[in-house]
């Protein structure tokens, strides 16, 4: 089979055969059709300090995926051949204590597919049977490919209770951009979107955002006044992982208000903590999805709203067959564009 194969640390991957990965009796083998690029595939196609302490090679990345299954292993019976699905990248042990209390998104014992097994950028990928989320026939293969980062705008935006809120979200990249779509689909009142990308900002505004604020040029306080505001926000989103934008959204936060963090900082910062205390705000780190929570959240959301579906789809703005992988990882990595996907139907 083809795939993207990183054979050795360094920059780069290799559009290479590779063998097909064999089915256990737990798994399901996958005919990859889509695949989403993500951050994290950026980050192991540069081979950036994170990747040299986290990565081993050789490895065929990526996680987010919308394909065909091929083949079952016996002990798996609530998928089938011919189902279009996508995947939990997460594999999890299933003994320790969070796993055995059903909060499986917090395995201390976690491996990342595309990340400590091989992934999906390649024409087929295998996943413990468990991991497979099976799709409705009305999905499209674009919004199946990007179900990963979804479910993390969903884990995020549902976080805490939004309806008549008034929202925050610093980071419009596409999962920033998704957690908009989904404020608004929840009953979020005000949602005000911060970055500096000017063509991320009209996206935010496609979203449902209400209004935007380029940090390089205005602060997020100026727009409160021309919505109405007076007291402050009460749930921020921080997907940036900026070493500014935490320490502004709480400068901007209500007494009481609830931050929910996805964005990675790339370096320890400062904040300040007398505020967090004096005010009462809380603060809550979001990693991945819920299993399967969060599945089952986005999937009804997708498949219910039109309005969501089409935002989300909106998204996506970039296609490329697999073979041009270089030209699509240019452009996710150019920070000027939405979703990235590649087409793997015909390599």
């Amino acid at each position: 089979m083809k795939a993207l194969y990183k054979s050795a640390p360094g920059a780069g991957f290799e559009f290479v055969d590779r063998p097909e990965p064999e089915t256990g009796p737990a798994d399901v083998k996958i005919r990859v059709l889509r695949t989403g690029i993500c951050g994290t595939d950026l980050h192991i196609d540069q081979w950036d300090d994170w990747c040299s302490n986290e990565i081993r090679t050789p490895l065929i990345a990526g996680h987010e995926f919308y394909g065909e299954v091929v083949e079952v292993g016996e002990l798996v019976h609530d998928v089938s051949v011919g189902d279009r699905v996508s995947g939990e990248g997460h594999i999890v042990c299933g003994m320790c204590r969070n796993c055995r209390a059903g909060r499986r998104q917090m395995c201390i014992r976690t491996k990342g597919v595309g990340l400590h097994r091989d992934g999906a950028f390649a024409e087929f990928v295998v996943l413990p049977g468990e991991n497979v989320w099976v799709h409705h026939d009305d999905v499209d293969p674009e919004v199946g490919a990007i179900f990963d980062p979804f479910g993390n705008a969903v884990h995020t935006a549902l976080a805490f209770s939004l309806v008549g809120e008034d929202v925050l979200v610093a980071g419009c990249g596409p999962i920033g951009l998704m957690s908009i779509a989904v404020a608004r689909h929840v009953g979020a009142r005000f949602i005000v979107a911060s970055d500096v990308s000017p063509a991320r900002l009209a996206l935010a505004m496609k979203m449902g955002a209400d209004a935007t604020v380029d940090v390089s040029r205005e602060r997020v306080r100026d727009v409160q006044p021309r919505l109405g505001m007076r007291e402050g926000f009460d749930v921020g989103f921080e997907m940036s992982g900026s070493a500014k934008a935490l320490p502004e959204m709480i400068d901007n936060m209500n007494h009481g208000g609830r931050i929910a963090l996805l964005g990675l900082p790339s370096e320890p910062f400062a904040i300040d903590w007398g505020k967090v205390v004096t005010h009462m705000l809380t603060l809550k780190g979001i990693y991945g999805r819920e299993m399967f929570e969060t599945w089952n959240s986005m999937s009804a959301m997708l498949q219910t709203s039109a309005e969501l579906r089409g935002r989300v789809a909106s998204i996506i703005s970039d296609r490329y067959p697999a073979r041009e992988w270089r030209a699509a990882f240019d452009a996710a990595a150019s920070g000027g564009v939405g979703k990235v996907i590649l087409d793997w139907t015909e390599v």
